[in-house]
């Protein structure tokens, strides 16, 4: 726990990072400068208003210099962050395997916030994802790199066939972030990829009953978001899944 609670302090500071790269990536701007600033102003922010959760706790969340509302997702996605390092750490441990998951958390944060507000998954996130996930396997699981290529191959193909069958429901970034949680998770990417599909489905579900079948069908729900979920569930069970679903048929 002692290892858990050091890893809050890192994972508030990349969430903070990760606030910026889903601000300005989209825009194609560079996400190292100029330093953050108000985005209605423009006023850069001094270090004292850019400390992770306790600046905006302290503005009330709202800019010092023009007084306008500062979203409460900026600290929702520093604390999100900072839970899921933490998290990461008492599921692998204080070793060479945490670094995986750790890279894993910081590709999904910023692709789900992203997808959600703009429906695009950019990829200067999922490429440099990519690399790391193959760089840090080479370095502490080589032994397991062939598997989680097969199963990167696998979930984006997957997804690729439903794209073709109904280019309406999901995009090329959805398949690449499913190519990129096999890369990850390896054949724990099995059940990540059935709680994306089961939780969009049931959100889906839920849009057509309040909406009408009609207007429900038009409702465009980002796909990202399902996939990040899965991502995480992979991620902290999908071992024991794959394992209880082997062992029931022996």
């Amino acid at each position: 726990m002692t290892l858990a609670a050091l890893a809050l302090a890192p994972g508030l500071a990349l969430g903070s990072f990760l606030n910026v790269v889903a601000a300005r990536v989209p825009l194609h701007r560079s996400v190292v400068s100029p330093g953050s600033a108000c985005m209605s102003c423009g006023h850069e922010l001094s270090w004292y208003d850019n400390v992770p959760v306790f600046s905006w706790a302290i503005l009330r969340g709202h800019c010092r210099d023009c007084g306008a509302p500062i979203s409460a997702r900026y600290p929702l996605v520093e604390l999100v962050t900072a839970a899921l390092f933490a998290a990461v750490v008492i599921d692998t441990g204080a070793n060479e395997h945490v670094w995986l998951g750790l890279a894993l958390v910081s590709v999904l944060v910023p692709v789900a916030v992203i997808d959600f507000d703009q429906r695009i998954i950019p990829n200067a996130i999922l490429l440099p994802g990519a690399v790391a996930a193959v760089a840090i396997l080479a370095a502490t699981e080589p032994d397991k790199l062939p598997e989680h290529l097969i199963a990167g191959a696998a979930a984006g193909g997957f997804l690729l066939l439903a794209v073709l069958a109904y280019p309406r429901g999901m995009g090329m970034g959805d398949v690449k972030l499913a190519a990129v949680l096999g890369l990850y998770l390896g054949r724990s990417v099995g059940p990540a990829m059935l709680v994306a599909l089961l939780s969009g489905a049931v959100v889906g579900a839920v849009i057509i009953a309040r909406k009408g079948a009609r207007e429900g069908r038009k409702t465009a729900v980002p796909f990202g978001p399902f996939l990040a979920l899965g991502g995480l569930v992979g991620l902290f069970f999908g071992p024991d899944i794959v394992d209880w679903y082997l062992a029931s048929f022996t």
